[in-house]
């Protein structure tokens, strides 16, 4: 990994591969890009300059406080500056919507836009549930007690109870505990309140931008994903047959060099 200076001074780890228009990989929720295998970064380099990096508190980046997320978006600017203009960008999961707020605030230097998943629910029912969510995460951080707030996130997703205890006993749960203050940064923050998809940020997206989900993952997903691509004035849906919220490589792949190219 190498490093670069944010805005803030901020460092930022990243990798880069491959040659051809820049691309940007954006994680989504406790994602640590330097702790993963890169296989979609692989996929990808020999077509475009593939940029994946540590969003900051994650793995090898740092952090400055207090959180915004014009400072999450210097630092894809950074990125990109570094790289070369315009780029494309891809976010997964609530990377995505980080992602989206860059291709806003950035202009010409963002070319297309593409997300996977982004974690938007418009069921009306859902709203409860996410905001006592919010609430108990705060005060899990505030309290310090860093595991709980991930099991908080693990057991909100759906994972089972006894399921995350046994996570709480493996060896990657200390990694995992490292960087749960940034569930707020891309809960609280990015996503924010209501949990529905912002359609009025949305209709500001001036970039052709492909929307994805899963035929197999979360029943919320697929009218999310739809709702959004409606939203963005150049938006386009993509279901993608039997992938779960967890997408394959080898099938993202393909479809991202397809929609950049």
């Amino acid at each position: 990994m190498h490093t670069i200076s944010s805005a803030d001074g901020t460092k930022i780890a990243y990798d880069q591969q491959g040659e051809g228009p820049t691309l940007i990989l954006v994680d989504g929720a406790l994602t640590v890009h330097s702790a993963g295998s890169g296989e979609l970064a692989r996929l990808l380099a020999p077509h475009f300059t593939v940029v994946g990096f540590d969003r900051r508190g994650r793995g090898e980046s740092g952090d400055t406080l207090p959180y915004a997320i014009d400072r999450e978006i210097d630092d894809i600017e950074a990125l990109i500056d570094h790289a070369g203009a315009p780029a494309l960008l891809y976010g997964h999961s609530s990377g995505g919507p980080l992602a989206m707020r860059a291709a806003i605030r950035l202009g010409g230097k963002v070319a297309r836009l593409a997300m996977y998943e982004a974690p938007y629910n418009n069921d009306p029912s859902a709203q409860e549930s996410w905001h006592r969510y919010l609430i108990e995460l705060d005060q899990a951080l505030a309290e310090g007690r860093e595991g709980d707030a991930v099991a908080l996130f693990m057991r909100f997703i759906g994972t089972p109870a006894d399921r995350v205890e046994g996570m709480r006993q493996a060896a990657f749960w200390p990694r995992m505990e490292s960087v749960a203050p940034t569930l707020a940064y891309d809960h609280a923050a990015i996503l924010g309140e209501p949990w529905s998809v912002p359609t009025d940020l949305a209709a500001r997206v001036h970039v052709p931008a492909l929307v994805m989900a899963g035929t197999a993952s979360l029943p919320f997903m697929p009218d999310a994903a739809r709702t959004l691509s409606q939203a963005i004035p150049d938006g386009r849906l993509q279901t993608v047959d039997g992938q779960t919220h967890e997408v394959n490589p080898n099938v993202l792949a393909p479809i991202l060099k397809s929609f950049f190219s």
